[in-house]
């Protein structure tokens, strides 16, 4: 890289987080061996209980840190006066259904009022390229066919709600202002150092300690599973290519209802099905997602690597010998 790329800064939200780390990982690793046309890495992240600098133990000094929330416009002000970011990148959010429908404050605040701080703060100081995070919950459920990125949003928990709230407010930015973002709406994610609060990882965890699983109901439910190193991979071509204005999809076409997944995990680990216990369902339990990720393969060239399969084992291998949270 030419000194003046080396000055170029890309600040990244909630990289301390599950996908937000591995996106850096992935970043720092190959910075020096190709031109990814940053040369310094801002991470920002408050570091809630879902957030954890030991994931960026293996890319320590590569990165500048800061310790704010994102709902602060006064930080994160500072920060970028200071930094003058080109790009950002923000994965930023709160993310739990179980939690937003216990209590959904956090979940607007974070997630609709922490958006927009950094809308104005990245239009305020003119950044080149804004890439947000969303969630394939923003179009709510079907029974049948896959959501492409012209499918109406039919939100069905706070969560999801306030994810497509802060959707839609980085749509209006782009067409009122001619703000320069982008979208990606990622599948459910999966893979080492996710906190344990999500399907596949509370199943891990506990099946590990012969402690019972609980399943919502039936276990009928079916979601879209993506390796997360696949995720970011997506990401990074999004952030490289993709089309300053546009929305992609990042499906993965591994469908699986909840129940096959807790027994695959089981017998993977060869440990009995009786471990699996059925508890009262979700409210507002979303039936099943599926996303049409055609445009992105078609347009940037990306393809999910790894098998359903080989992303368990890879996660289970992890819980075991290396996982701490």
């Amino acid at each position: 890289m030419g000194k003046n790329t080396q000055r170029k800064k890309i600040l990244i939200t909630g990289g301390a987080g599950f996908i937000g780390s591995a996106f850096i990982r992935l970043i720092a690793s190959r910075s020096r061996g190709l031109n990814l046309g940053y040369g310094q890495i801002i991470i920002v992240d408050k570091l809630t209980y879902a957030g954890s600098l030991k994931r960026l133990k293996e890319v320590k000094g590569s990165f500048k840190f800061y310790k704010t929330d994102i709902c602060d416009k006064k930080a994160i002000e500072r920060i970028f006066t200071k930094e003058k970011p080109q790009a950002v990148v923000h994965f930023a959010a709160e993310t739990h259904v179980d939690r937003s429908i216990k209590d959904g404050t956090p979940f607007i605040e974070t997630n609709v009022k922490g958006t927009h701080v950094l809308l104005e703060a990245s239009r305020k100081f003119c950044v080149k390229k804004f890439i947000f995070i969303s969630t394939d919950e923003v179009y709510g459920e079907l029974k049948h066919g896959k959501f492409n990125e012209n499918s109406p949003f039919k939100p069905n928990s706070p969560y999801a709600v306030s994810k497509a709230a802060a959707d839609l407010l980085v749509q209006a930015y782009i067409r009122t202002y001619n703000f320069p973002a982008m979208i990606v709406r990622p599948c459910n994610n999966f893979g080492p150092w996710q906190y344990p609060e999500k399907l596949i990882p509370v199943a891990i965890s506990r099946a590990l300690k012969n402690k019972k699983i609980p399943i919502y109901a039936k276990g009928e439910n079916v979601r879209e599973w993506l390796y997360v190193d696949d995720c970011v991979e997506a990401i990074l071509k999004v952030a490289q290519k993709g089309k300053i204005g546009q929305a992609y999809n990042i499906g993965s076409g591994n469908e699986r209802k909840n129940i096959a997944v807790v027994k695959c995990i089981l017998d993977i680990l060869a440990k009995p099905h009786s471990l699996i216990e059925f508890v009262a369902d979700r409210p507002g339990h979303d039936v099943r997602y599926c996303l049409d990720a055609s445009k992105i393969k078609r347009t940037l060239g990306w393809q999910p690597r790894l098998s359903f399969g080989e992303g368990i084992e890879n996660t289970i291998i992890w819980h075991a010998f290396e996982g701490r949270e």
